[in-house]
């Protein structure tokens, strides 16, 4: 990501997440406040780019270009093949259904780490009077973000922190001290979208952070791809288109994980992994009679550890 460069993909999953609040039939994960995010200019650009020519459908799925009448069945079909999409709405749902648990087993702080366009602060009233929010990401993203809210009239909620943090230059733990955040609390962390950016190395340093930083029977969820969407021949064929759109953007896929070993690793900085869903589980939870074609991400797997 450039320096000043708000994040791509953070406007994209709230595209994502507006355009499956209007359109999608079995609500995955219900968004009503993300499409205010973007402006028409900016959807409409997304819709430009994910409206594929019915050419390339007839060339990599004959029988779904049959159902493509208008443009707009081109943009459902481009938004159901995409991996982004589904997977987006999936980790979302899985993530605040563990807030939810974690907060009734005594939860007072929510730490989402990369929080792009998120709204759960002005969407889940019913939590955040029992908890404080802080949002964590890269300034840029972060001062877009603060910017559209100002557009739209949002206020921002007292339960809501932003922290401003470029990974590259500032811990974890260094940027929550300058804030409101308390160590002694038990604390939730939603880490979505980003393992993969990142070298092995810095993703470790960020779970051992959490555990350095918070009380015994704090959680974190996070996602994670396996290590074989990066063996040609092994990768789905969509997981590959999607991490060619990636470099194409600056901001390429470089990291992932054994499922297997995962305990171990998680093991060795200070968490104990509590859940490990892989693409079958996610699969039957979240996507079991869909009706509009999402279904789970190949090579993407939802993760809820605990600090030890």
């Amino acid at each position: 990501m450039k320096e000043n460069q708000v994040s791509r993909t953070a406007l994209l999953m709230a595209y994502v997440r507006g355009y499956h609040a209007t359109q999608g039939t079995l609500k995955i994960f219900e968004d009503n406040l993300a499409r205010q995010l973007l402006n028409e200019e900016e959807r409409a650009i997304f819709e430009e780019q994910f409206t594929p020519p019915i050419q390339l459908i007839e060339a990599v799925d004959p029988a779904g270009a049959a159902s493509c009448r208008d443009r707009a069945d081109r943009l459902a079909w481009a938004l159901r093949v995409i991996p982004s999409a589904s997977h987006s709405l999936s980790r979302s749902r899985y993530t605040e259904d563990a807030l939810e648990e974690a907060v009734r087993q005594g939860v007072k702080q929510y730490v989402i780490l990369g929080a792009g366009m998120d709204t759960f602060a002005f969407r889940r009233p019913d939590l955040l009077d029992q908890i404080q929010v802080f949002e964590v990401d890269h300034p840029a993203t972060q001062a877009f973000k603060r910017t559209r809210m100002a557009e739209i009239g949002w206020e921002q909620p007292d339960q809501l922190r932003f922290v401003p943090v470029d990974f590259t230059k500032e811990s974890l733990a260094s940027a929550l001290t300058r804030s409101s955040y308390d160590p002694r609390l038990l604390s939730f962390f939603s880490w979505l979208g980003v393992t993969y950016y990142l070298p092995r190395q810095a993703v470790l340093a960020a779970l051992r952070a959490f555990a350095d930083i918070a009380p015994g029977g704090s959680a974190v969820i996070f996602d994670y791809m396996d290590t074989d969407a990066f063996v040609p021949g092994r990768a789905a064929r969509r997981m590959q288109m999607s991490m060619e759109k990636c470099r194409e953007w600056g901001e390429p896929l470089i990291t992932g994980f054994d499922p297997v070993t995962l305990a171990g690793d998680l093991a060795g900085v200070g968490l104990q992994l509590k859940e490990n869903l892989s693409p079958s589980d996610i699969q039957e939870r979240y996507f079991r009679g869909c009706t509009d074609g999402y279904y789970a991400v190949e090579h993407v797997h939802f993760a809820w550890a605990v600090v030890e």
